[in-house]
């Protein structure tokens, strides 16, 4: 098993620690042991950042940073390949487009909301209708800056999951985000296919 070398900075920090610890045994020098020696490097050094000191029990600052690595959902809904004509889809996007039906799940749990859902999409498509209005809500900002990312508006992403599995797949043509006025980004428009 080889022994990577310890960096000067990993020195220092040892030696800061050593510093502050008490010693066993007096008389033998343990604040730099044969393993952590520093030994010179052939490549040049890179300038490494400083970091703040932090103190055991003190909370960590709040970063504005999002840990979200997937594009936004308006974002991955819009690169979805139109299924429906241009025409129609441009009057939705301007709002000019009436939707036939609509379900609020505001509120709901995931248990509540999927069987409403599906039972909503399944009744509409019965009925003929072709524009629906789901509404989900926009959801709490729950992201407290921690290292495990959290989404805001659970249901607002769990529906276009739901709208992608079966047995509502094969009744879904298409899912856009909803104008403003029927909601904007806590809302869906689910465009459904004809009756056959």
């Amino acid at each position: 098993m080889s022994r990577r070398r310890i960096t000067p900075e990993e020195l220092k920090l040892w030696q800061q620690v050593a510093k502050t610890a008490e010693r066993l045994d007096p008389k033998r020098d343990t604040t730099t042991p044969k393993l952590l020696q520093a030994k010179p490097k052939s490549k040049p050094e890179t300038p490494k950042t400083e970091i703040s000191p932090f103190e055991i029990g003190q909370t960590s600052r709040a970063s504005d940073h999002r840990h979200d690595t997937l594009p936004g959902l308006h974002e991955r809904l819009s690169r979805q390949p139109l299924q429906m004509d241009k025409r129609t889809n441009t009057r939705l996007k301007r709002g000019k487009v009436e939707p036939e039906a609509r379900i609020d799940l505001h509120g709901m749990t995931l248990a509540q909301a999927q069987p409403a859902l599906t039972g909503f999409i399944l009744r509409a498509q019965a009925q003929g209708k072709r524009l629906v209005l789901v509404i989900t809500g926009k959801g709490k900002n729950t992201d407290t800056g921690g290292p495990i990312p959290t989404r805001n508006g659970v249901l607002r992403h769990a529906v276009p999951q739901w709208l992608g599995m079966a047995p509502l797949s094969g009744l879904v043509l298409q899912i856009t985000q909803a104008h403003v006025r029927h909601g904007g980004g806590g809302a869906y428009y689910v465009y459904l296919r004809r009756n056959r």
